[in-house]
């Protein structure tokens, strides 16, 4: 894991690393840990639109959501123009997992976009096609 610096000190995290052990702790789920790696002032956009503001939040909505559900991460890419400030970076990959039924997943596509800031994540957005896969197992939709 890579400490945030503080405020005088200079930039001695990787924003990438930093969101890949922020999501490698929340998949286990452990949400508690997770919050090492957020602001205070940590605003999430989940799928669907809903908002939330902890990552305990994300943990009950996946418990809810799947049997379990975990990332397979494909790339983690920092946008150009990151500064000392502030990072955009995009973890994109695969979950798989057990629906709530029993029955196993994978290759649900996702992307989630995050906003570091002085060695913290204070946004969070989150897609997936877990509703589009839920539309196929309904009988509502093909793939």
């Amino acid at each position: 894991m890579h400490a945030a610096p503080s405020s005088s000190s200079p930039l001695t995290y990787d924003p990438a690393a930093l969101v890949d052990e922020y999501l490698r702790v929340l998949m286990i789920p452990d949400p508690v840990a997770a919050r090492r790696f957020v602001s205070p002032e940590l605003k999430i956009c989940f799928t669907g639109g809903r908002e939330m503001i902890d990552p305990a939040q994300c943990a009950a909505f996946n418990a809810g959501r799947y049997g379990w559900v975990k990332k397979r991460f494909e790339a983690t890419e920092v946008v150009t123009g990151a500064t000392l400030e502030q990072a955009i970076v995009y973890n994109r990959g695969t979950l798989y997992g057990v629906w709530p039924d029993g029955e196993a997943f994978e290759g649900n596509r996702y992307v989630d976009r995050y906003v570091v800031r002085h060695g913290l994540i204070v946004q969070m957005d989150v897609w997936n096609d877990s509703a589009e896969r839920m539309l196929v197992r309904a009988g509502l939709a093909e793939l």
